[in-house]
């Protein structure tokens, strides 16, 4: 997977997953939403089968975006490392 940073401002960030669906963008849309400096975070693919995910990330000015972005990513690896353990524990 790639990021392609597009806009970034001490407010706002914009950037493109190259090689995500939409299985990891809902995820961490709702992980990004999840931080209270988030304004607004949301992600759109222009065409269904082709399209790359394009974010937007807005904050109120107490973080950067990058910084809510990194957060809501360490949350999301520890979810997702706290569910492989747990799937591993119930075989």
């Amino acid at each position: 997977m790639e990021i392609k940073i597009l806009e970034d401002n001490k407010k706002r960030l914009v950037f493109e997953l190259i090689g995500a669906d939409h299985t990891l963008c809902n995820s961490l849309k709702k992980e990004l939403w999840s931080d209270s400096a988030t304004r607004a975070a949301s992600y759109k693919i222009e065409h269904p089968l082709i399209g790359i995910p394009k974010f937007i990330v807005d904050t109120n000015g107490q973080k950067e975006p990058r910084q809510v972005l990194k957060s809501a990513v360490k949350r999301l690896q520890k979810m997702n490392s706290d569910f492989l353990s747990a799937f591993k524990k119930a075989k």
